[in-house]
Protein backbone atom coordinates (compact mmCIF):
# COMPACT_ATOMS: atom_id res chain seq x y z
CA UNK A 1 0.00 0.00 0.00
CA UNK A 2 3.08 2.37 0.67
CA UNK A 3 6.76 2.24 1.05
CA UNK A 4 5.94 3.27 4.61
CA UNK A 5 7.08 0.11 6.51
CA UNK A 6 5.23 -1.34 9.22
CA UNK A 7 6.08 -0.98 13.08
CA UNK A 8 8.31 -3.88 14.22
CA UNK A 9 6.13 -4.45 17.65
CA UNK A 10 2.63 -5.51 16.98
CA UNK A 11 1.52 -3.42 19.75
CA UNK A 12 2.15 -0.31 17.62
CA UNK A 13 0.23 -1.26 14.67
CA UNK A 14 -2.84 1.10 14.52
CA UNK A 15 -6.46 -0.25 15.36
CA UNK A 16 -8.54 0.57 12.44
CA UNK A 17 -11.69 -0.47 14.71
CA UNK A 18 -13.53 3.04 16.14
CA UNK A 19 -15.97 3.12 12.85
CA UNK A 20 -15.23 7.26 12.68
CA UNK A 21 -11.57 8.53 11.98
CA UNK A 22 -11.66 10.63 15.07
CA UNK A 23 -12.13 7.59 17.00
CA UNK A 24 -9.52 5.53 15.00
CA UNK A 25 -7.11 8.66 15.63
CA UNK A 26 -7.56 8.72 19.29
CA UNK A 27 -7.45 5.07 19.43
CA UNK A 28 -3.29 6.14 18.52
CA UNK A 29 -2.71 6.11 22.61
CA UNK A 30 -3.71 2.52 23.98
CA UNK A 31 -4.36 1.07 27.18
CA UNK A 32 -4.85 4.87 28.40
CA UNK A 33 -6.27 3.48 31.55
CA UNK A 34 -3.57 1.27 32.33
CA UNK A 35 0.12 2.45 34.01
CA UNK A 36 1.58 1.83 30.85
CA UNK A 37 -0.47 2.90 28.09
CA UNK A 38 0.44 2.48 23.94
CA UNK A 39 2.17 5.50 22.41
CA UNK A 40 1.38 4.23 18.93
CA UNK A 41 2.74 7.33 17.30
CA UNK A 42 5.82 8.11 19.21
CA UNK A 43 7.57 9.70 16.02
CA UNK A 44 6.60 11.27 12.82
CA UNK A 45 7.17 8.70 10.66
CA UNK A 46 4.50 6.90 12.91
CA UNK A 47 2.39 9.33 12.21
CA UNK A 48 3.07 10.18 8.54
CA UNK A 49 2.14 6.24 8.53
CA UNK A 50 -1.15 6.53 10.48
CA UNK A 51 -2.25 9.23 7.92
CA UNK A 52 -1.91 6.97 5.01
CA UNK A 53 -3.61 3.88 6.76
CA UNK A 54 -6.83 5.83 7.78
CA UNK A 55 -6.24 6.96 3.70
CA UNK A 56 -6.06 10.84 4.75
CA UNK A 57 -2.50 11.06 2.65
CA UNK A 58 -3.05 13.65 -0.28
CA UNK A 59 -2.28 11.76 -3.59
CA UNK A 60 -1.94 8.71 -1.52
CA UNK A 61 1.76 9.47 -0.81
CA UNK A 62 3.32 9.21 2.49
CA UNK A 63 3.04 12.83 4.41
CA UNK A 64 5.91 14.88 5.76
CA UNK A 65 5.18 15.50 9.25
CA UNK A 66 7.19 17.77 10.92
CA UNK A 67 8.34 17.59 14.96
CA UNK A 68 5.68 20.65 15.46
CA UNK A 69 3.08 18.97 13.38
CA UNK A 70 3.52 15.40 15.47
CA UNK A 71 3.07 17.45 18.69
CA UNK A 72 0.08 19.10 17.51
CA UNK A 73 -1.39 16.22 16.93
CA UNK A 74 -0.96 14.65 20.05
CA UNK A 75 -2.33 17.42 21.59
CA UNK A 76 -5.23 17.28 19.27
CA UNK A 77 -5.57 13.98 19.99
CA UNK A 78 -6.16 14.49 23.92
CA UNK A 79 -8.40 17.22 23.26
CA UNK A 80 -11.00 15.03 20.70
CA UNK A 81 -10.72 12.10 23.85
CA UNK A 82 -11.91 14.34 26.10
CA UNK A 83 -14.62 15.86 23.91
CA UNK A 84 -15.88 12.44 23.28
CA UNK A 85 -16.04 11.04 26.55
CA UNK A 86 -17.47 14.26 28.15
CA UNK A 87 -20.13 14.29 25.43
CA UNK A 88 -20.52 10.86 26.11
CA UNK A 89 -20.96 11.30 29.54
CA UNK A 90 -23.38 14.53 28.66
CA UNK A 91 -21.20 16.78 30.38
CA UNK A 92 -20.17 19.94 28.80
CA UNK A 93 -16.43 19.50 27.05
CA UNK A 94 -13.59 22.01 28.44
CA UNK A 95 -13.69 25.27 26.88
CA UNK A 96 -9.81 24.97 26.03
CA UNK A 97 -10.70 21.61 24.32
CA UNK A 98 -13.61 23.01 22.08
CA UNK A 99 -11.36 25.81 21.43
CA UNK A 100 -8.76 23.51 20.25
CA UNK A 101 -10.65 21.59 18.34
CA UNK A 102 -12.75 24.26 16.53
CA UNK A 103 -9.30 25.48 15.33
CA UNK A 104 -8.27 22.88 13.89
CA UNK A 105 -11.76 22.36 12.52
CA UNK A 106 -11.43 25.57 11.14
CA UNK A 107 -8.77 24.96 8.91
CA UNK A 108 -8.77 23.55 5.68
CA UNK A 109 -8.83 19.75 4.92
CA UNK A 110 -8.57 17.31 2.46
CA UNK A 111 -9.99 18.39 -0.70
CA UNK A 112 -11.20 15.20 -2.68
CA UNK A 113 -10.43 15.19 -6.32
CA UNK A 114 -12.23 12.96 -9.56
CA UNK A 115 -10.35 10.51 -11.21
CA UNK A 116 -9.17 7.69 -9.08
CA UNK A 117 -10.58 8.90 -5.69
CA UNK A 118 -7.68 10.68 -3.91
CA UNK A 119 -7.20 13.77 -1.57
CA UNK A 120 -5.16 17.08 -2.52
CA UNK A 121 -4.29 19.83 0.60
CA UNK A 122 -1.12 22.38 0.79
CA UNK A 123 -0.51 21.02 4.25
CA UNK A 124 -1.29 17.61 4.25
CA UNK A 125 -0.54 16.73 7.76
CA UNK A 126 -2.54 20.20 9.02
CA UNK A 127 -5.11 19.44 6.50
CA UNK A 128 -5.68 15.39 7.52
CA UNK A 129 -5.60 16.50 11.52
CA UNK A 130 -8.63 19.05 10.11
CA UNK A 131 -10.57 16.11 8.82
CA UNK A 132 -10.00 14.26 11.90
CA UNK A 133 -11.44 17.15 13.87
CA UNK A 134 -13.90 17.72 11.78
CA UNK A 135 -15.09 14.05 11.97
CA UNK A 136 -15.29 14.60 15.79
CA UNK A 137 -17.31 17.57 15.88
CA UNK A 138 -19.42 15.63 13.48
CA UNK A 139 -19.72 13.27 15.48
CA UNK A 140 -20.46 14.76 18.82
CA UNK A 141 -23.12 16.85 17.25
CA UNK A 142 -25.48 14.08 15.68
CA UNK A 143 -27.07 11.32 17.26
CA UNK A 144 -24.68 8.64 16.19
CA UNK A 145 -22.98 9.83 19.70
CA UNK A 146 -25.21 7.57 21.36
CA UNK A 147 -23.99 4.36 19.73
CA UNK A 148 -20.37 5.62 21.03
CA UNK A 149 -18.68 3.07 23.77
CA UNK A 150 -15.61 2.26 25.48
CA UNK A 151 -14.66 -1.40 24.75
CA UNK A 152 -14.58 -3.56 28.03
CA UNK A 153 -11.73 -4.92 28.40
CA UNK A 154 -10.33 -3.05 31.43
CA UNK A 155 -6.92 -2.93 29.85
CA UNK A 156 -8.86 -1.61 26.79
CA UNK A 157 -9.38 1.75 26.04
CA UNK A 158 -10.67 1.58 22.76
CA UNK A 159 -13.70 4.16 22.05
CA UNK A 160 -16.01 2.64 19.04
CA UNK A 161 -19.30 3.07 17.18
CA UNK A 162 -21.74 0.36 17.88
CA UNK A 163 -23.16 -0.50 14.49
CA UNK A 164 -24.25 -3.71 15.84
CA UNK A 165 -27.92 -4.62 15.04
CA UNK A 166 -29.32 -4.77 18.78
CA UNK A 167 -26.43 -2.37 19.89
CA UNK A 168 -25.46 -4.58 22.62
CA UNK A 169 -21.90 -4.88 21.39
CA UNK A 170 -19.35 -4.80 24.07
CA UNK A 171 -15.76 -5.12 23.01
CA UNK A 172 -13.69 -3.12 20.43
CA UNK A 173 -13.61 -6.28 18.39
CA UNK A 174 -14.13 -9.96 19.03
CA UNK A 175 -10.62 -10.61 17.54
CA UNK A 176 -9.14 -8.15 20.33
CA UNK A 177 -10.46 -7.92 23.31
CA UNK A 178 -13.71 -10.30 22.84
CA UNK A 179 -11.94 -13.19 22.49
CA UNK A 180 -9.67 -12.17 25.21
CA UNK A 181 -12.78 -12.48 27.30
CA UNK A 182 -14.26 -15.34 26.12
CA UNK A 183 -10.82 -17.18 27.20
CA UNK A 184 -10.83 -15.23 30.46
CA UNK A 185 -14.16 -16.64 30.94
CA UNK A 186 -13.69 -20.26 29.68
CA UNK A 187 -11.02 -20.06 32.19
CA UNK A 188 -12.33 -19.15 35.39
CA UNK A 189 -15.22 -21.58 34.62
CA UNK A 190 -13.08 -24.46 34.30
CA UNK A 191 -10.73 -23.48 37.78
CA UNK A 192 -14.49 -23.06 39.27
CA UNK A 193 -15.78 -26.65 37.98
CA UNK A 194 -12.03 -27.96 38.98
CA UNK A 195 -12.45 -26.42 42.75
CA UNK A 196 -16.21 -28.20 43.46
Amino acid sequence: MTGIPAPADPALAFPFIGGRPCLNFVATLGRRHTDTPAERIPDAAALARWFTEAELAADGEPVRVTARELADARVLREALYRLVRASMAGREPEPADMELINEAAARPDLAPQLGPVRWTARQPARAALATVARDAVLLVSSPLLARVKECENPGCSLLFLDDSQARRRRWCSMERCGNLAKVAGYRSRSRAATTR
